[in-house]
């Protein structure tokens, strides 16, 4: 058995290694860039090596540099989790070349799949059912054309090399075909330096369903059932399940046949899983499900097959790659209830899906209590982490596993909304919508299903009403110098509207004005003692951050009826973490509603930030070049007196 291993990768898989490594009693090693000095990854490990500056392309891409590390701390065994080096053969050559044993599939069978058209060959030679289409050598345009028609339209042009949704392009009509197949041949050279292109008959209700199989150097290969992955964004998964709803037996027993022939035609070894594309229109039917590609890694989806099965597929991984046969036989594996993953992103569903960057000030992630019961949290930040613009944006994977399918849907929608992510913003109100969807509750799903239906699942830009009163109420409270102005930390989790908090410090029916991202609501307040929204807590006198179902955000101000205001009235507040290009104001300076204060650049995207009404700049934190994160107060304009 192993008995220290390298991860070369970072965040929630990184750690979620080291956690299967250390139960099993193996010394752990990791590597870190100049961006994850401080990464929790780095902080699990026994030991930590700096492999170079931030940009993977100087650190985690460069095999030399995690070849050193592991021969630097005595390392035997590299494990590259995905992404990153994980799938390039070379790479996997050269560690074993060193005389260090490689977690993962061979290069062989990581090269036999890693073109589409050979592998579309071999899987047919191998009996495994293939989409419709064409993957021959000849590559000229009027080939292509000639193929495509013949396919006939809706048709899909795929690059050889490619993944991640690049270098695809559907085509609807024999007219656009010869333009689209331009820009996919751009797209696909300069993302992989390859660009030969597949056609393949686009299906018009797919579904993406795939299996997972695992072999050894002893000839052995058993499949673990099947996932649906066809909630997809842009071609990007973004909640996996299993089994597949749908699924009947006689179905799966043929689908998962042709996985572990497919596994067999190119002697795999390890975690792998065979992809394939499902024509639903009338049902998941064996004669209908086509291979698409073979992944030769770990899935970042994995842990829903572990939780159906009982497995730990990385302990199978570690295993196996130290020459053990595979834990378990075909016979002895089963299928245990339901499972779904909802991969949680840095990122702004209300501006496009922007990535999101910045210090996480609050952060959690709901895993276990009395309301929601267990789940599981696969992470590599933690509160007071910083998210950086370098690497992937998914900064944590939710699962939950229950005896039905129903359950697990009503147990994620419920432990997404009670997370907290601030001020980094974050997916989960677009997630438990998307899960609360009735398509996706009944099973009626297939991969276009986002796009389609996006403007619905996006969580509403505004707060609902009870939370802006909530907000009046706290900040009113707070305002009459209340010392019982408690809320309910999501951090220990909350219960069902009963609990709530106490506020005693509002006498009289009232209004108050909150600033709610830059925008003034007025609330009016009837005076109630008790309130029963969840709210994050406060961050400090008259302002604090909230995550409430999707909606999230902060509250800045408060006036009431006939009272003066108070200087944040005229907060303005940075919309997105970025850097002061120019401030067109002073301390002091009258201004007219309108007027330019300053600039921001954020996104590479300049933002012009302008007052909001006639006054003078009382406050002006901000400064040229400096950084801001977001919704950092950068200045306070008071509004003019009346008359």
């Amino acid at each position: 058995m192993i008995s220290k291993l390298l991860i070369a990768n970072r965040g929630e898989i990184a750690c979620r290694i080291i956690r299967t490594a250390r139960a099993m009693g193996i010394a752990t090693v990791a590597v870190y860039s100049d961006a994850d000095a401080k990464a929790l990854h780095v902080r699990s490990a026994d030991e930590a090596v700096h492999i170079g500056p931030s940009p993977a392309a100087e650190s985690y891409l460069v095999g030399e540099k995690i070849i050193a590390a592991a021969k630097q701390t005595g390392a035997e065994a590299i494990h590259p989790g995905y992404g990153f080096l994980s799938e390039n053969a070379d790479f996997a050559q050269v560690v074993m070349d060193a005389g260090l044993i490689w977690v993962g599939a061979p290069p062989s069978a990581i090269r036999a799949m890693g073109l589409k058209d050979a592998a579309k060959k071999l899987m047919r030679e191998a009996g495994v059912p293939v989409t419709p289409g064409y993957d021959g050598d000849d590559q000229s345009a009027e080939r292509l054309q000639q193929e495509a028609d013949a396919i006939g339209y809706p048709v899909l042009i795929k690059a050889v090399a490619g993944g991640g949704g690049k270098g695809m392009r559907k085509v609807d009509a024999a007219e656009d075909f010869l333009s689209s197949l331009e820009s996919c041949r751009r797209e696909a050279k300069a993302s992989f330096g390859n660009d030969d292109v597949i056609l393949e008959k686009w299906i018009t209700s797919p579904r993406h369903i795939e299996v997972q199989v695992f072999g050894d150097c002893h000839g052995n290969v058993v499949h673990l059932f099947e996932r649906d992955c066809s909630l997809q964004r842009r071609h990007q998964k973004v909640i996996e399940e299993a089994p597949a709803p749908g699924m009947d037996a006689a179905t799966r027993e043929d689908i998962c046949a042709a996985a572990v022939r497919a596994a067999k035609a190119v002697d795999y070894e390890g975690a792998g899983t065979i992809e394939f594309i499902a024509d639903a229109s009338e049902g998941l039917r064996a004669d209908r499900i086509f291979f698409m590609e073979m992944n030769t890694r770990l899935q970042v989806e994995h842990p829903v097959t572990e939780e159906i099965t009982g497995v730990d597929l990385v302990e199978w991984q570690l295993r196996v790659a130290s020459g053990e046969p595979i834990p378990k036989r075909q016979e002895e594996l089963s299928i245990n209830g339901h499972a779904i993953e909802a991969r949680l992103y840095a990122e702004d569903p209300a501006k496009g899906f922007l990535p999101s960057i910045g210090t996480l000030e609050d952060f959690h992630v709901a895993q276990s209590n009395r309301r929601h019961g267990p789940g599981r949290v696969d992470t590599g930040v933690e509160e007071g982490a910083e998210v950086s613009p370098f690497y992937d944006p998914m900064i944590a994977k939710l699962i939950v596993h229950r005896d039905t399918r129903k359950e697990a849907i009503t147990a994620l929608a419920d432990k997404l909304g009670s997370s907290i992510c601030y001020p980094v913003k974050w997916n989960a109100g677009f997630l438990r919508n998307l899960v609360l969807a009735e398509a996706f509750v009944s099973g009626d799903v297939e991969t276009g299903f986002i796009e389609r239906n996006l403007d619905d699942l996006l969580p509403a830009l505004q707060p609902p009403k009870d939370v802006l009163e909530a907000a009046g109420l706290l900040i009113a409270a707070r305002a009459a110098g209340s010392d019982a102005t408690e809320t309910l930390d999501l951090h220990e989790g909350w219960t069902p509207p009963s609990a709530g908090f106490r506020l005693n410090a509002v006498p009289r029916p009232t209004t108050v004005r909150v600033g709610h991202n830059g925008e003034v609501h007025e609330v009016e307040l009837s005076g109630r003692s008790v309130w029963d929204i969840p709210i994050a807590r406060l961050k400090r006198d008259g302002v604090f951050a909230y995550d409430y179902l999707g909606w999230s955000g902060l509250f800045t101000e408060v006036r009431f009826d006939g009272g003066q205001a108070s200087a944040a009235d005229g907060a303005i507040i940075a919309p997105m973490p970025g850097k002061v290009i120019a401030v067109d104001v002073a301390e002091g300076q009258v201004v007219t509603a309108g007027q330019r204060l300053m600039v921001l650049e954020a996104m590479k995207m300049e933002h012009a930030l302008t007052a909001p009404f006639d006054g003078t700049v009382t406050e002006l934190s901000a400064s040229e070049g400096g950084q801001v994160q977001v919704e950092a107060v950068l200045c306070v304009v008071e509004p003019a007196e009346e008359g």
